[in-house]
């Protein structure tokens, strides 16, 4: 298990920056991007390479949806950053909690700089999602968030299992 950006001592130090600090979109880009690189290299691909599975909490959809739509750097823009970032390294399932946005800002607790954005940038990040869920439905499977936890859950196992069983899943 491993998150974004995290993942190791030099991509926490970058989640602690940006999760902090302000700064223009393209550095918020940028050091995501760093972490991600960095996380990819030291964390996740050698755990897939040694035969494992890897659950993440965020990738480069993530990147997609937050700078290259709600920041306005652009898709496409982000999604070959993100291509150079991972060594074109692409989930084989990836899940998408969906949640209206004044839903789940209304569920934080903690609250960094970017819970702290406004209600129309989360609305974006939505729609970034989305986006990429339809564009590559192969990959995603969205599931509503609005549901109580333990449906969720039982929801999310479900996927995972039938994802592995069908193959879609490497193990």
């Amino acid at each position: 298990m491993t998150r974004e950006p995290g993942g190791d001592k030099v991509a926490e130090g970058v989640r602690a920056l940006l999760l902090s600090q302000e700064m223009t979109a393209r550095t918020e880009l940028l050091l995501f991007l760093a972490a991600r690189a960095q996380n990819v290299e030291l964390v996740v691909r050698p755990h897939l390479e040694a035969g494992g599975i890897v659950l993440c909490d965020r990738y480069t959809d993530s990147s997609i949806a937050y700078q290259g739509v709600a920041r306005r750097l652009g898709r496409d823009s982000v999604a070959v950053l993100n291509d150079f970032a991972t060594d074109h390294l692409q989930p084989d399932l990836t899940l998408l909690l969906d949640l209206p946005p004044e839903v789940g800002l209304a569920r934080q607790q903690d609250r960094n700089r970017m819970e702290a954005e406004s209600l129309s940038f989360h609305q974006a990040v939505r729609v970034g999602f989305l986006a990429e869920a339809e564009r590559d439905p192969k990959r995603f499977r969205v599931l509503s968030a609005e549901t109580d936890v333990e449906t969720l859950h039982a929801q999310i196992l479900g996927t995972v299992k039938d994802s592995l069983k069908s193959g879609s899943i490497e193990s």
